[in-house]
């Protein structure tokens, strides 16, 4: 296998959020980006392993302001899902594992047999740090609507608008702007919790994701405007999952789902730390039903 460096890049100060690192979004427009590099190397493209059903990331170390980075893409027929790519994103001076991304494809029966030697150059074992872990490999159900997902326990908590300077090469919002959007929504899922605003100030704490899986259902364009509703989902030990639904606000379609393994940090340690007891509780009562 020949591993390709699909993208070179670095932090800065303006993309890191209050806990004074990278913000997710753009993790994930560097993983988007990196993709799109890896598919111009290798030749792959929706043609040949159709669209992409979900991208699935963990985090395993921060980038903080001055960072510099890079991420390698390769192909593993070993992964979660029938045909899978990995990216790996590390610190570029420690050479610290910082994230991980695995986008899994599932290809026509008739080009499942042609995958291996067409994509043998860029094939690879998928690293076990890129397996996932806390939440299933599976995309998310794409039959919800935003009734029944209202009715488990779901709250609206974004409104938005695609504008042009939101789009991709391929004329669609994409995984950046989307958890753009998700970011900006989840401190509101926050706040029906104990961990709200109050007490994460009071106890130098920060909001923290680690691990995300992005499952798409429909595109958005330029014009198009959008609803999230979100709610909590489980709850253990020192981490609680959450489920973000964004649906396109005239047609009520479903557009995305993000599912989202949280826990707190304290920000002067920067270590995670126990959700209170109390939390725990009012967690659970309100998760989805």
């Amino acid at each position: 296998m020949t591993t390709d460096t699909t993208l070179y890049s670095f932090v800065n100060e303006w993309e890191c959020d209050e806990n004074d690192h990278l913000n997710v979004q753009f993790y994930f427009g560097r993983f988007e980006e990196a993709d799109r590099q890896f598919q111009l190397l290798s030749g792959l493209s929706e043609a040949i392993v159709g669209a992409r059903r979900v991208r699935h990331v963990r985090y395993h170390n921060e980038l903080r302001a001055g960072d510099l980075l890079t991420v390698s893409s390769y192909a593993a027929l070993d992964g979660p899902h029938m045909f899978t790519v990995v990216h790996e994103m590390r610190n570029a001076t420690t050479g610290t594992l910082a994230a991980t991304a695995i986008d899994g494809y599932t290809p026509p029966a008739a080009a499942a047999k042609e995958i291996r030697p067409r994509f043998k150059n860029v094939l690879s074992d998928m690293s076990e740090d890129a397996a996932p872990r806390g939440l299933p490999a599976s995309p998310a159900n794409a039959k919800l609507t935003i009734g029944n997902v209202l009715a488990s326990g779901a709250e609206i908590c974004f409104r938005g608008t695609v504008l042009p300077r939101h789009l991709g090469p391929d004329g669609r919002a994409d995984d950046g702007f989307v958890l753009g959007a998700f970011t900006d929504a989840v401190p509101h899922v926050w706040q029906r919790t104990p961990m709200n605003h109050a007490f994460l100030t009071e106890n130098g704490y920060g909001r923290v994701a680690v691990e995300m899986k992005l499952t798409w259902s429909s595109p958005l364009k330029t014009g198009d405007m959008f609803v999230i509703a979100s709610a909590p989902v489980s709850v253990a030990g020192k981490t609680f999952t959450l489920r973000h639904h964004m649906f396109e606000s005239r047609t009520q379609r479903l557009v995305a789902i993000l599912d989202v393994v949280a826990l707190v940090m304290d920000l002067t340690t920067r270590k995670a730390v126990a959700l209170p007891e109390v939390a725990i509780g009012e967690i659970a009562k309100i998760s989805m039903g």
